[in-house]
């Protein structure tokens, strides 16, 4: 492990090197891929060099040991142990860190959330799921955007779709994927009777063009008169826009910015991250058939979390996590879920790796 924590601090330091270069300084593309990357490596390379000062100890007591000195011999065997326990809390830890790193755990999101089974009262949740999120990046010093919304009249959404821009942000949320429901006496609901609603959310990792290339062949743009609160520009010019990919069928609308211009770039970076999504679901599947994932992101139609509003209680079924916080999470204090699932994944991919 030596040699290869080595090998990582020398890269690390080519890293610096690299960022005070004025050659990569006026490259933004370039300078934002390296700055990010020695940004991550910045908690392993302290590990590493600790470990290595540690590990070198160890080894000048051990050879003290092998000596004549009695009584630094003693001295120096309470030493070892403590070290020795030391060095291997810091390799556990370093196991961790060193686990493969998804790329696009460091990209921003387009956010997905759509009321499901429960009527009026799902569109309700799927306002309040996105009051979790853009408070969770708001917490987070993160910038969000509604990207494209379909309000009901009483405060919820048929569907909202956001970006989310931060540093890790897809790392972070990657695993709100799925079906979230909820336990909770409708506004609606005269007769105090508890209900069960849903709303899927799909957390994707915002495409840029080198990931996904679009042929205009294969798009077809429409364009059509936004509807909505919006004013005078309501309905006098067609800036809505819908393209749907021919070869997969997908359509994006969009209608939410100010002009075509606006509307059209933000649905090709909606579908270009569909797209690299599709990719990696039919890659998550492939790899689902070897085993069982306990913390998935490629199953949206999967029940992952239960919001009891009655009890005050939120459930992960996927690592059987319970928590009695619900306020706190309905506000965006979600860390607690977060790094749970992230550890659970951890220890998944720690079992992988062996």
């Amino acid at each position: 492990m030596i040699d290869k924590l080595q090998e990582l601090i020398l890269h690390f330091e080519d890293l610096e090197k690299q960022m005070i270069d004025p050659n990569l300084i006026n490259d933004q593309n370039k300078y934002k891929e390296v700055t990010r990357e020695h940004r991550r490596l910045i908690p392993i390379i302290d590990k590493s060099k600790k470990y290595i000062s540690v590990h070198s100890q160890i080894s000048e007591d051990e050879s003290i040991l092998e000596g004549d000195d009695e009584e630094l011999k003693k001295i120096v065997k309470d030493e070892l142990d403590d070290l020795k326990s030391e060095a291997s809390q810091i390799e556990d830890a370093l196991k961790i860190l060193l686990l493969p790193h998804d790329p696009n755990d460091d990209k921003n999101i387009i956010l997905e959330i759509r009321a499901g089974t429960g009527g009026d009262e799902a569109a309700l949740f799927a306002a309040d799921l996105f009051r979790v999120y853009s408070r969770f990046a708001e917490r987070n010093k993160w910038h969000y955007k509604v990207m494209e919304s379909n309000p009901i009249g009483i405060g919820g959404y048929k569907e909202l779709i956001m970006s989310i821009s931060g540093d890790g942000a897809y790392g972070m949320l990657k695993f709100e994927s799925g079906v979230h429901r909820v336990q909770r006496v409708p506004k609606t609901e005269t007769s105090g009777r508890v209900h069960t609603s849903a709303a899927t959310v799909a957390v994707l990792p915002e495409a840029e063009e080198a990931d996904i290339q679009l042929v205009d062949a294969d798009l077809k743009i429409d364009t059509y008169r936004a509807s909505g609160a919006g004013g005078q520009h309501v309905n006098k010019t067609e800036s809505a826009i819908r393209i749907t990919h021919i070869p997969t069928g997908l359509v994006v609308t969009c209608q939410d910015e100010t002009s075509q211009h606006k509307n059209k770039a933000a649905a090709l970076k909606v579908l270009r991250s569909r797209l690299l999504a599709a990719e990696r679901e039919q890659l998550a599947k492939e790899r689902a058939a070897a085993r069982k994932d306990m913390v998935s992101t490629g199953d949206r139609s999967a029940k992952i979390r239960t919001y009891n509003f009655p009890q005050g209680r939120i459930t992960d079924h996927r690592i059987n996590f319970t928590a009695f916080n619900l306020d706190g999470v309905m506000d965006g204090q979600i860390n607690e879920l977060i790094d749970n699932l992230t550890l659970a994944d951890q220890q998944l991919k720690l079992t992988e790796v062996v």
